[in-house]
């Protein structure tokens, strides 16, 4: 037996046994009466994280008890999938133990928050087969190498010590991609073939390279450079310890699943949205109340995106015809506008750079402007960076990463150039406001230094929040004055417009039955965005359906949290109070934060 299936039978023997432990490990624990309610919070934390080993380590960077994490992989597995919703009924079963009309303050809102998101889940466990584990944009091909290269610290030679091991559990983590895809075929959910034709282009085209030259030999190593973190003799052989590490591990499982989605081609015959599905209807259902935190419906939320559609079109069209636009439609005009060589940075490596350039400018401009609407900016630094080249084809737009809880790594603004007529001079300030500052960044390192509540609260993902907030901050940045240059607020307009459009297409392909190319074809005439760009929206939200009707959605009720509190406060209205309100108590559900809103209003007026 070769030393390479030595390796690779411990590994699957370590993980096996990995797989047992925390499998048995949510029947193992036993409630106890004596428990406090933060208690209660923190061991629902920890066994949480036993499921989810990567999460763990992100929170524990920095702690003594890192080391126990560091290592390890999430491992798929029907049974852990499974158990994840065992978990989550008994630790419903155990909140209710507390009695809530007892509870005040901070502690209150903690168990409001996490009864809502365990009554969600469990709302779901039918359909708990129902995504698509492999897809072009969020699957482990992409997203395993980026934590990776992302998230894994590489501070000495015992994190790189812990990097390798991560390398060998590669081949258990593709495996057990399969079993779960497989798991869901067999009870009719296939994806897209679009998302299995592109998942195996880019599996191909990440190991095409010789294995020095992939990007998880190529960025720790860079990395290691740049901080001096690791020298001598360890740093001289460090190329060759992860190629071989890469080409025993990680080839072979990307390999596995290329062969299995290559025979998986012929039953991926459509591109149509959720409603194919069995019990397609409730299932979208359930999403858009999972994405919004909110009860609207797919035929409200349909209807409210052509209003929003027909309204921002109107502002634009004032804007363009100010400007000496006044043929055409909307779209047809920002697709020529979109072509404009004064518009356009130029098409090569230095035309990228400078791009990044101009993000980072206006980033640090609007950081210093933020007196006078916020008591408190940001915690800790953000950068702005490309998204890797092996991410470009199939990656979001735009997208931003938080940073560790202990700050040793910076929130991280990642730009998709791709194409740079997705990056025109007019729409860079709205993006950068959206993904950095006063958006994403300000929002969650807030949400992270948050004192005195539990560890939960600190890393909440609700969309219709988290996106809500971000795209009220590309507004509040125009009244804040930073869209002086019209062409910049057309931008802004472009962006909200958008926002409508995904409520309109999103519905459409999943409720309304629109297929994949009549989404492309409104979203790309009313838009006007650049044809790459718009294919690639269509296909997010055909594999993540209900997710894009979160940014509008929570847009509009924070505004109208913000219009009803001043109305409310009159001449007492101070809008650095109503952000902290909305900021500093984290993410929670929007029909939970309406409330939050209200009882602060009140607490003002008496």
């Amino acid at each position: 037996m070769s030393a390479r299936t030595v390796a690779a039978a411990h590994a699957r023997l370590v993980v096996l046994l990995l797989a047992i432990a925390l499998c048995a490990l949510p029947a193992a624990v036993v409630a106890d009466d004596r428990e406090t309610l933060h208690e209660f919070f923190d061991r629902v934390i920890e066994e949480r994280g036993e499921l989810s080993p990567q999460t763990m380590a992100s929170r524990l960077i920095g702690t003594e008890r890192e080391a126990q994490f560091l290592g390890r992989l999430d491992i798929p597995s029907v049974a852990r999938e499974r158990a994840e919703y065992d978990l989550a009924r008994r630790h419903r079963e155990e909140l209710r133990r507390f009695e809530r009309d007892a509870l005040e303050g901070q502690d209150a809102l903690s168990y409001d928050i996490m009864k809502w998101q365990l009554e969600q889940q469990l709302a779901g466990e039918r359909f708990m087969w129902h995504d698509y584990p492999v897809n072009q944009l969020m699957a482990v091909h992409n997203m395993l190498p980026g934590f990776m290269t992302g998230s894994h610290p590489l501070r000495n030679e015992e994190d790189l010590d812990f990097y390798l091991q991560r390398l060998e559990q590669f081949p258990a983590v593709f495996e057990g991609t399969v079993e779960v895809v497989k798991h869901r075929v067999e009870r009719g959910i296939v994806p897209p073939r679009f998302a299995v034709e592109k998942t195996i282009r880019d599996s191909r085209l990440f190991i095409d390279d010789p294995a020095e030259e992939n990007p998880l030999v190529v960025e720790p190593v860079a990395e290691v450079d740049r901080t001096g973190t690791i020298t001598g003799e360890r740093r001289d052989g460090m190329v060759a310890e992860l190629a071989d590490a890469v080409e025993a591990h990680v080839f072979p499982a990307y390999r596995t699943l290329i062969e299995y989605l290559e025979a998986l081609l012929d039953d991926a015959d459509s591109d149509d949205g959720v409603w194919r599905l069995p019990d397609g209807d409730e299932y979208y259902t359930w999403l858009l109340r999972d994405h919004t935190t909110t009860d609207l419906d797919a035929d409200f939320i349909h209807g409210f995106g052509l209003e929003e559609v027909e309204r921002i079109e109107g502002e634009m069209h004032e804007i363009l015809c100010d400007e000496g636009y006044c043929e055409g439609t909307v779209g047809e005009r920002m697709m020529a506008l979109n072509q404009e060589e004064r518009f356009l940075f130029e098409d090569s490596d230095e035309g990228r750079r400078q791009i990044i350039e101009a993000y980072s400018e206006i980033v640090e401009e609007i950081e210093q402007g933020l007196d006078g609407w916020f008591h408190d900016g940001p915690v800790g630094e953000v950068e702005v960076r490309r998204v890797p080249e092996y991410r470009e084809a199939t990656a979001f737009g735009a997208f931003y990463s938080r940073p560790p809880a202990d700050l040793s790594r910076p929130g991280v603004f990642f730009a998709n150039l791709r194409s740079v007529e997705e990056h025109p001079r007019f729409g860079l300030r709205t993006l950068a406001y959206h993904e950095a500052i006063p958006g994403h960044h300000l929002q969650i390192t807030r949400m992270q230094a948050m004192e005195d509540v539990p560890d939960f609260r600190r890393s909440v993902r609700l969309h219709a929040h988290a996106e809500g907030w971000a795209l009220y901050a590309e507004k509040l940045a125009w009244e804040m004055g930073f869209h002086e240059d019209p062409y910049d607020n057309l931008g802004r307009l472009q962006a909200e417009l958008f926002r409508a459009v995904r409520l309109v297409v999103d519905t459409g392909m999943h409720h309304l039955r629109w297929t994949r190319e009549e989404g492309i074809d409104y979203m790309h005439r009313i838009t006007g965005m650049p044809m790459s760009d718009v294919v690639a929206e269509i296909e997010r939200y055909l594999v993540i359906p209900g997710q894009a009707t979160a940014f509008k959605i929570g847009m509009t009720r924070l505004e109208r949290m913000r219009e009803r509190a001043a109305e409310a406060l009159g001449d007492d209205f101070d809008i650095r109070d109503f952000h902290r309100v909305v900021l500093d108590n984290g993410a929670m559900p929007l029909e939970i934060l309406d409330g939050v809103v209200d009882d602060w209003v009140e607490g003002e007026t008496t």
